[in-house]
């Protein structure tokens, strides 16, 4: 059975930090790359950053510099570092693999105060 369950967000300044996680069932993670991606209401979901299995990650532009994507491969989670938050980072974040599967969790809301 597929399930993703992320957890982390929260309100935080604008400046702040919010370390977010993922937990995936083994069945998806193993040998996956796996993405954080971000919704707001009225947009399409958006992919944030990535990482293949053995590390390697990608970040979007709009991220870049101030997002770190991790994973532990052996508890099965993917981590984002969010660092120096500004209000357009808000939204509520979703990890999947990349390309994306249909199950998705339930999120994790990230607020920003400006």
């Amino acid at each position: 059975q597929v399930q993703l369950v992320e957890s982390g967000g929260g309100l935080v300044q604008a400046g702040g930090s919010l370390r977010l996680s993922c937990a995936a069932s083994r069945n998806i993670f193993r040998f996956n790359v796996m993405g954080w991606y971000r919704q707001v209401p009225g947009k399409q979901r958006e992919l944030v950053a990535t990482i293949t299995f053995g590390g390697n990650t990608n970040y979007a532009d709009s991220v870049k510099g101030r997002v770190t994507i991790s994973r532990d491969n052996a508890k099965n989670m993917v981590f984002l570092q969010m660092n120096s938050l500004k209000p357009d980072d808000a939204g509520v974040y979703y990890c999947n693999t990349q390309p994306v599967l249909p199950t998705w969790g339930q999120g994790t809301q990230v607020t920003v105060s400006s």
